[in-house]
């Protein structure tokens, strides 16, 4: 945990630690929420009563206009439901809250349904007429999205089946994720003995299996799985009816794999996704490589599952928050001056909830929110390294939402491939100022080992996840309702893949696909992480190589956002996503660190 020095700082830090949602509404009971939600209602009703139906036959700059006042719209309702969720995100606990979060759920569906004939009515332009449209001058700044909309034809349900699907979404799908969300935020597990209090959070115990003591480690390992276990039939349920609930709704729309309306969600084909996951388990053998040397360094006869994040040096770094803070945006200044004063916003305007407490949802994001207003981030700060890094991550995705708002609300969120490029990247960036400035060698080979189990997390482990998901849905898809058993089997299988011999996993290890929200929420997410990695890497190399010139391109990519398609993006950078050799590329930098690891290992022992 941070040093707190006395009563005064824990409070100021505290305080640091917890963001200030006023940009968006005072609080839950702001009169404007009620005034915004109605007013939203009207101006959704009215452009669906004057231009439903007309789509077709209106002249090009009243479509503009329509295009327009609906981005407008969904703004607006995006503003009152970000609000929500990061109310939720926060607490989800109080009952106030939490009643607050369903309203808005329901509020935001409304409303949307009133703007779906736009989408169903552009799919249904004749080919001839859209092209046409596009080429024209006016169109210009619309042409992406105009065209990625009309991907989504082949697939699209009429407008009432469309707007049946988003109003039961709220008693299916939504309530679902919601029953996850707050069980796991419920969840309290046994600590390990010697700890001042009888039981942690999740976010608590899964610290304590990166703990140097291993009789803690294994203990919090232990103690995870009984929590799960107590609760595996309620999250076994809960996961094979949503992805039933998906696999349904991918045949009523034609999709041939469970995978491929992720891939078209973030405008990727589907060979990329391949090339770049089987370039990944082709070095499987890093991974099984990296963890013989890890049994060695900690002098264990077996790596067993619970030894994964041990750390290499004993007397693992604690920090504060605000030396956490210095350390990011210091790293973050050497390599651009904007994005260190972007960056330093989100502290000084209390954009950051980091503060560690009960009820708060588990892992990190940053949510873009919208245009107007700015990304907020979600995390649990703890002191360690580990955090520091998650900061890291966290800010990079907020710096870059923050850049990316001038493309507006339609086209400020990039897909989810290109969305991990900036978190990645000031992970990367604050790594190597670490290892730039630390001279004592076990400290070095500490962080070089920390970055080589972050790097096996974001790739390998991504890789392995989507296999595992894939594995998942085409069994419940064709053979029914799974047990826990299966899905526990299916789960050790993938990571059996993918650590070989060089970790036992225990029994317990089975349940813990469980917690991974991912699963839950968006399906298919986690290749992403892999590719977001990879991509940083060949992106490092042309910062090597092009100095200080290389800053003002970046920033270029981070701030077009979802205004372009990856592959239009990264082909102006010179780089093929389509080519298995470029993924290979990037996975040559992450063994040139094991090798550098295994050397210096090599050094402190002899």
């Amino acid at each position: 945990m941070p040093v707190i020095l006395d009563e005064n700082q824990s409070s100021k830090e505290n305080s640091e630690m917890r963001w200030d949602l006023k940009d968006l509404y005072a609080d839950l009971n702001d009169p404007k929420i009620e005034t915004d939600l109605s007013s939203l209602l009207e101006r959704a009703h009215d452009l669906s009563k004057a231009h439903k139906g007309r789509i077709s036959s209106i002249d090009d700059h009243l479509i503009l206009e329509v295009i327009d006042s609906l981005e407008a719209i969904h703004e607006d309702t995006a503003r009152i439901e970000a609000f929500s969720q990061l109310l939720y995100a926060a607490d989800t606990q109080t009952h106030s809250i939490r009643r607050f979060y369903q309203k808005i759920l329901e509020k935001g569906g409304a409303i949307r349904n009133h703007l779906l004939f736009f989408q169903i009515e552009w799919c249904e332009l004749s080919t001839s007429k859209v092209k046409t449209l596009l080429k024209k001058p006016s169109f210009k700044d619309r042409r992406h999205y105009l065209e990625n909309l009309r991907k989504y034809a082949p697939y699209n349900l009429s407008e009432k089946e469309e707007a049946l699907l988003e109003i039961s979404n709220n008693t299916g799908r939504r309530a679902f994720l919601r029953l996850f969300d707050e069980t796991l935020a419920a969840m309290r597990f046994v600590a390990p003995p010697g700890f001042e209090t009888p039981d942690i959070n999740e976010e608590e115990i899964l610290s304590l299996t990166h703990h140097a003591n291993r009789v803690i480690r294994k203990s919090a390992a232990l103690n995870f799985t009984s929590g799960l276990k107590e609760k595996s039939e309620l999250l076994t349920f809960i996961f094979n009816t949503l992805i039933s609930e998906k696999g349904e709704l991918d045949r009523l729309r034609s999709h041939k794999y469970s995978i491929d309306r992720r891939n078209l969600d973030n405008e990727i084909s589907g060979d990329s996704v391949e090339a770049l996951m089987s370039a990944c388990e082709f070095r499987y053998d890093l991974v099984q490589r990296y963890y013989r040397l890890k049994r060695k360094i900690l002098k264990i006869d077996q790596l067993s599952d619970y030894d994964r994040y041990a750390p290499i040096n004993q007397k693992e770094q604690n920090f504060e928050f605000g030396h956490a803070k210095e350390l990011v945006l210091s790293a973050y200044s050497e390599f651009s001056s904007e994005m260190a004063s972007i960056g330093e916003m989100f502290f000084s305007n209390n954009w950051i909830d980091a503060e560690v407490r009960a009820g708060k949802r588990g892992g990190a994001f940053s949510s873009s929110t919208v245009p107007s207003v700015h990304p907020y981030i979600l995390m649990s700060f703890s002191g360690n390294i580990r955090d520091v890094m998650t900061l890291a991550h966290e800010l990079g995705h907020g710096i870059h939402q923050y850049l990316s708002r001038e493309n507006g609300y339609f086209e400020q969120d990039a897909p989810l491939t290109t969305a991990e490029t900036a978190s990645v990247f000031g992970e990367m960036i604050v790594f190597r100022k670490m290892i730039k400035e630390e001279m004592d060698a076990k400290t070095r080979l500490s962080l070089i080992c920390g970055k080589l189990e972050d790097c096996f997390a974001t790739v390998f482990r991504q890789v392995m996840m989507t296999r595992f998901e894939q594995s998942v849905h085409d069994e419940r898809n064709t053979q029914g309702e799974l047990t826990t058993k299966q899905i526990n089997e299916m789960w050790i299988k993938q990571n059996r893949n993918m650590f070989g011999d060089s970790v036992s996993l225990g029994k317990h290890y089975e349940y813990w696909w469980m917690y991974i929200p991912h699963f839950f929420h968006s399906p298919f997410y986690c290749y992403a992480y892999a590719f977001g990695e990879l991509l940083v890497f060949s992106l490092l190399r042309k910062y090597e190589e092009e100095g200080s010139c290389f800053v003002p391109e970046y920033l270029d990519l981070l701030r077009s956002g979802g205004s372009k398609s990856p592959n239009d993006l990264l082909s102006r950078m010179n780089m093929n996503i389509s080519d298995a050799n470029f993924w290979s590329n990037g996975l040559i930098l992450i063994e040139n660190l094991l090798n550098d690891a295994e050397a210096l290992s090599l050094e402190i022992n002899n």
